[in-house]
């Protein structure tokens, strides 16, 4: 394929599969979900934003150019932050105490799901130890998140009392930061994938990651929209609480 192409290709498939798409958003958009379900999403969710800087890591620890390593680097600034306070780790946790979760509580990961914890550590394995290129393009699904990010932002502030510019600031602020991230790996990508196997390798990779965000939902889906189902251990809502 040219670039062209390969990137029309990649772009299909977040028309096709990304997340957006999946009926536990369309309920947390729509305002369709109660406050306990909104804490399971959000408690979850900490496992993939928690992970991000040790998956970016451990990408970086692969990396001979020094330049790419630099970019990269900016990555998990974004989301630890240069200090105390600061990152999109932090933002997560801001969101967390505006839905009535205890910080501690949702550090732990205990309440997760174990299905959201082996998503997880798949797509950090996945990243560590598949060939570099296909590492890189597992990030670009970055490609689809401002349009999830927007419309998150406009459902929770339409339907939710805990919406407002602190909650939500973990939202708002990657609506600046993926649009930049994702220009450079997009053309990394495009520029490095010139064989057949190097393209195919791409594809997967974002195949794989739409299918590791998608699993993340159809466990909460399952467990906390369909009754009866959370399993022992794991987050269970005032109101499913007995």
């Amino acid at each position: 394929m040219s670039p062209d192409e390969l990137e029309a290709r990649l772009r299909q498939i977040g028309a096709e599969r990304y997340h957006n798409l999946h009926p536990f958003h369309h309920l947390l958009h729509g305002g369709a979900l109660n406050r306990g379900q909104v804490q399971a999403w959000v408690l979850n969710r900490y496992c993939y934003q928690n992970a991000i800087p040790r998956k970016d890591a451990a990408l970086i620890s692969r990396i001979g150019d020094v330049d790419l390593r630099r970019e990269w680097r900016r990555r998990i600034e974004d989301h630890d932050g240069s200090g105390p306070g600061e990152g999109g780790i932090e933002r997560w946790l801001v969101l967390a105490e505006g839905v009535g979760l205890e910080r501690d509580y949702v550090m732990s990961t205990h309440g997760a799901l174990a299905a959201t914890k082996f998503a997880v550590e798949a797509y950090v394995r996945f990243v560590r130890e598949r060939p570099l290129l296909d590492a890189i393009a597992s990030s670009l699904t970055e490609l689809f998140a401002p349009t999830i990010h927007k419309e998150r932002i406009a459902g929770l502030l339409k339907h939710y009392d805990f919406a407002d510019d602190k909650s939500l600031s973990y939202f708002r602020k990657r609506l600046e930061q993926a649009p930049r991230d994702v220009k450079f790996g997009l053309a990394y990508v495009l520029r490095e994938a010139r064989s057949e196997a190097q393209q195919q390798g791409v594809i997967g990779a974002l195949l794989f990651k739409t299918d590791v965000l998608w699993a993340q939902l159809d466990a909460l889906h399952h467990a906390y929209v369909e009754p009866g189902n959370i399993p022992p251990g794991a987050f269970v809502p005032e109101d499913r609480a007995s």
